[in-house]
């Protein structure tokens, strides 16, 4: 369990789980938490039980279904439905937001004044999109605004096409520096996404961001990879405000 390295007011947790430890075997072998990813569903509810046992979470998390969209949900009490949403917001204390991922971007938030927090699946589609945007439209006052990237896929390892540099450059030029052109292969970019993720948080005048600088590409032991592995598990990233 990653506990981020991140200042956060006294009555707001997050953490962030790896694929250590859990109930999950094969190509899932470890702490899945992801139940849409062909798993046994019994030894999902294993893990994630043991998730929120482990850590004292203070209710089980409300979890989503993700699918590369901009929508952020405004959540004001629990809810044991899973739903389709890429993020979540609440100013309700004990409601624990929690997204999964294996080589997107987990970003965790939360005001400074511990009163508002948020959690969002952000892949290269979501950033182009605006999700970021979205969720921190729901805080008070974005200068107020900290934000953690958690372990999400590195430049070294995320290669796009021109189509999906374009799809960023063509809303703000000086994104091209998160992209660097590979080496002998035309038409191909390395991309570094927690980049893009901070400086678009500069464009919503968000300026407090920790990166976790975690790989999950790189890291196999730790870190579902989706692009590494192709069939694989998914680790989450949860923040909630103390009861």
């Amino acid at each position: 369990m990653i506990k981020p390295d991140w200042t956060l007011p006294d009555s707001v947790t997050a953490i962030a789980s790896t694929r250590e430890n859990g109930f999950s075997v094969g190509e899932y072998s470890g702490l899945n938490l992801g139940t849409h990813v062909g798993d046994d569903p019994k030894l999902v509810i294993k893990n994630r039980q043991e998730l929120v046992e482990s850590h004292a979470l203070p209710s089980q998390p409300v979890w989503l279904n993700q699918t590369h969209s901009t929508k952020v949900v405004n959540l004001e009490s629990w809810t044991d439905q899973v739903l389709d949403a890429d993020g979540i917001f609440t100013t309700t204390p004990g409601i624990v937001c929690a997204v999964m991922t294996a080589d997107c971007l987990p970003v965790l938030l939360s005001n400074k004044q511990g009163t508002e927090v948020a959690a969002v699946h952000a892949g290269w589609r979501g950033l182009a999109d605006g999700i970021l945007g979205n969720a921190v439209s729901y805080f008070s006052n974005p200068e107020d605004v900290t934000a953690w990237i958690g372990p999400a896929i590195s430049q070294t390892y995320f290669e796009v096409g021109d189509e999906v540099v374009q799809q960023f450059v063509e809303t703000d030029s000086n994104l091209i520096s998160a992209f660097e052109p590979k080496a002998g292969t035309p038409g191909k970019w390395m991309c570094n996404l927690p980049l893009i993720a901070k400086m678009k948080f500069v464009g919503l005048e968000v300026y407090d961001v920790e990166l976790s600088g975690l790989c999950t590409f790189k890291d196999e032991t730790k870190f579902y990879s989706y692009r590494r592995d192709g069939v694989t598990g998914r680790q989450g990233s949860f923040i909630w405000i103390k009861n």
